[in-house]
């Protein structure tokens, strides 16, 4: 066979679609001849892959959004509210909701910018670490409603394009009914008057068994406010409602009542003279807000003055560690001092890390910023752990005196009361006063008597003179 007509085989044989021609040069014709008797057995390959590359290839993609991590002790909480609605666009981190626990609030953050298609889960459910809670369709502007809340939108529009038709339809009823009882109203009278004898007079029978089941619902409906009448107290309203008790209370009660069945508590009282600390704090107040921005209050001198005592007792900033109630005294040489705040959910205790570090002023600016995420709910797990002595001030609501109880595992709490005037003997003369009552709650399990009112002793000390705060005595 010629090299001529091996190429026309080829020719008549190719398909139609469009192949790649490759132009050799043989040797020889035997080694076209086989290429040509190989290329008939050989089906025609044909390169149909592509990849199509798109700037909005995760537009409209959808992404569930499951419960944060909350702390290493927190599996489960209970979901307070929802922030956003179905079909409210959302960006990444902002907050879309929030989950209850037994310690802190934690927010839901949405981990991309998106729509909110659909909520799996109500508020007051309870839900877990990992579960899915919110989908979330990607992309969109802000401003932007999801499919849902379009049709939800649309449905709105047609009930008063709806409202508007059946009003339009009764006004057409009454015009073509008017001009038929005009026409009515022209007839002689006497065309009517045999109308209304030849119909039967059973016909008034069954207007009459209809009207009768009309009167029972009445007769009930007096019987039943007869008998809420008889039954209403003559004192007055005497309503109840039930509420269930959130997360934090319910772990609040836990632990004061643990407190209670776990430590020897015992209380000692103590009263400090506030007109040494009362000058300082008016001599110096305007000038420490101007330098620091600070507000210079009591609470900053009573934890630098209980750091203090705690170098001439020690066991204070101690506590009981081990099985079956406690068998090992830990000391501490650093100071975390949990302060006692008031909340809408409950009391809170956040810690001032490493108190004794810091001063008066550097104190106060601690407690003051730890107020205010209480105040929004803002504090975290770590805010709250710890804390090795707490300072609880129910002054600041008027307590006169009062007994604080123990938070474990620390050893005691010093409670801080209302300043009043009082009469004091002052070097033999009688001398009006601003007093304050000081309260000590301790463990007697670890502390006894004699050294809870030596501390207790010291704070008065350092309160009455707040120079010697400043001062290297023991």
């Amino acid at each position: 066979m010629s090299s001529s007509q091996s190429l026309r085989r080829l020719a008549a044989t190719a398909p139609s679609r469009p192949t790649l021609i490759l132009r050799l040069r043989p040797a020889s014709t035997r080694s076209l001849s086989r290429f040509a008797s190989t290329s008939r057995a050989l089906k025609p390959l044909y390169i149909t892959q592509s990849r199509q590359f798109s700037l909005s290839s995760r537009y409209n993609e959808e992404q569930r959004v499951k419960t944060p991590e909350m702390a290493e002790s927190i599996s489960e909480g209970t979901l307070r509210s929802w922030n956003k609605s179905v079909g409210d666009y959302v960006e990444e981190g902002e907050e879309l909701g929030s989950i209850e626990t037994d310690k802190i609030d934690v927010a839901i953050n949405s981990p991309a910018a998106g729509t909110i298609k659909e909520f799996l889960a109500n508020p007051e459910d309870t839900i877990t670490v990992g579960q899915e809670i919110v989908v979330l369709t990607l992309g969109g502007e802000p401003g932007e409603k999801s499919d849902s809340g379009k049709q939800e939108e649309s449905k709105e529009e047609k009930k008063p394009d709806e409202s508007q038709q059946k009003s339009e339809s009764s006004k057409e009823e009454s015009k073509d009914q008017k001009p038929k009882q005009d026409e009515q109203l022209k007839q002689p009278k006497q065309e009517s008057q045999p109308k209304q004898e030849s119909q039967p007079k059973q016909e008034s029978q069954p207007k009459k068994q209809e009207t009768k089941p009309s009167s029972p619902p009445k007769q009930q409906k007096q019987d039943s406010s007869e008998s809420q009448s008889a039954k209403a107290s003559p004192y007055g309203t005497r309503e109840e409602r039930r509420v269930k008790m959130n997360r934090m209370r319910l772990r609040i009660a836990e632990r004061l009542k643990q407190s209670q069945n776990t430590a020897a508590s015992l209380t000692t009282f103590n009263e400090v003279d506030m007109s040494s600390l009362m000058n300082m704090r008016k001599a110096y107040k305007d000038e420490i807000l101007k330098k620091t921005g600070v507000k210079f209050g009591f609470m900053g001198a009573f934890a630098m003055a209980s750091i203090l005592a705690m170098k001439a007792v020690p066991t204070v900033n101690a506590s009981i560690e081990g099985p079956g109630g406690g068998d090992t005294i830990v000391y501490r040489d650093y100071v975390d001092i949990s302060v006692a705040v008031a909340t809408e959910k409950g009391l809170v205790t956040p810690v001032v890390r490493n108190a004794e570090s810091l001063d008066v002023i550097g104190i106060e600016q601690a407690i003051s910023d730890l107020g205010k995420k209480a105040r929004d709910n803002k504090l975290t797990i770590e805010d709250m752990a710890g804390g090795t002595f707490t300072i609880s001030n129910g002054g600041v609501f008027g307590s006169l005196m009062g007994t604080p109880i123990i938070n474990l595992p620390q050893t005691a709490v010093l409670g801080l009361h209302a300043i009043k005037d009082k009469p004091m003997a002052v070097d033999g003369k009688v001398e009006i006063r601003p007093m304050m009552y000081l309260a000590l709650t301790y463990d007697h399990r670890l502390l006894d008597g004699r050294e809870a009112v030596t501390f207790l002793v010291k704070i008065k000390e350092y309160i009455e003179d707040p120079r010697k705060m400043l001062l290297p005595l023991p």
